[in-house]
């Protein structure tokens, strides 16, 4: 595998978040004498530099195809990676500390693919059971997802008792109403006249068809419109006698009693 080494250290040394991070021992591959490397895990790639302040890692891991376990060795909390493969090389690292050797081997173990691999397969198969598990039922029941199946809420009706459709169904406003007939469950919809959309979304209702006048109302509205303006003038001619009969038996009160 050809890797490009600007790109490494970029990567190693860029602002991204590590998932693991701080100093460790690492023994020679020829001696066996220990050093201190500030190492830094990023996703599957183990980094690894001689101090914390330098620019470019000195080598890098690749977590593929490996396991990390604990080793016996004269150094104190002590774990290797192990590659499989006869040539594989083998790394031994120390810990400054049991919680620091926890720590690193719990996050190495868990930065290759495969285990992320693993992990979302884990995840669907879970997924999978809670979408077929019916409700109430038991999480251990030894049936598999596809012999499960989805009951009906209310109770089962043999074919003699449910009541039959009428003949000619009711309509309202243009559409057939079916909640109407008791104990029958409305059939999907997919003409205009339903009530949702595709979304599920309600409707609006239909608005009700025009109601056409007749000759004889129609007849009847125009006399009323014909009459209308003489009702008013006669109206008119009548208040307006009855206010100048009023404002004269005024004016002659106010003038007194004739000598």
């Amino acid at each position: 595998m050809k890797l490009n080494e600007r790109s490494l250290a970029f990567y190693a040394t860029c602002d991204s978040p590590a998932d693991n991070a701080g100093f460790l021992y690492k023994r020679g591959e020829r001696h066996t004498a220990y050093h201190r490397r500030w190492f830094v895990l990023k996703g599957n790639m183990l980094f690894y530099f001689e101090e914390r302040e330098s620019r470019e890692p000195v080598g890098v891991i690749v977590l593929e195809g490996c396991t990390v376990e604990l080793c016996d060795s004269a150094e104190e909390f002590t774990f290797a990676i192990r590659f499989g493969g006869a040539k594989s090389r083998t790394y031994v690292l120390a810990a400054e500390s049991q919680a620091a050797m926890e720590s690193w081997v719990k996050s190495l173990s868990r930065a290759s693919f495969d285990y992320m691999r693993l992990v979302v397969r884990e995840l669907e198969k879970q997924l999978e059971e809670m979408r077929w598990r019916p409700a109430g039922g038991c999480g251990g029941c030894g049936e598999s997802p596809g012999s499960w199946k989805l009951k009906p809420s209310g109770p089962e009706r043999s074919p003699e008792q449910l009541p039959a459709l009428p003949a000619v169904l009711p309509k309202e406003n243009g559409c057939a109403v079916w909640n109407n007939v008791p104990g029958v469950d409305r059939p999907p919809d997919t003409s205009s006249c339903s009530r949702h959309d595709g979304e599920g979304n309600p409707r609006p209702p239909p608005l009700p068809p025009r109601r056409r006048a007749s000759s004889s109302e129609a007849g009847s509205a125009g006399e009323a419109a014909a009459e209308s303006p003489s009702t008013f003038c006669r109206l008119h001619e009548r208040y307006g006698r009855e206010v100048a009969r009023l404002r004269q038996d005024w004016l002659e009160r106010r003038r007194g009693p004739r000598p």
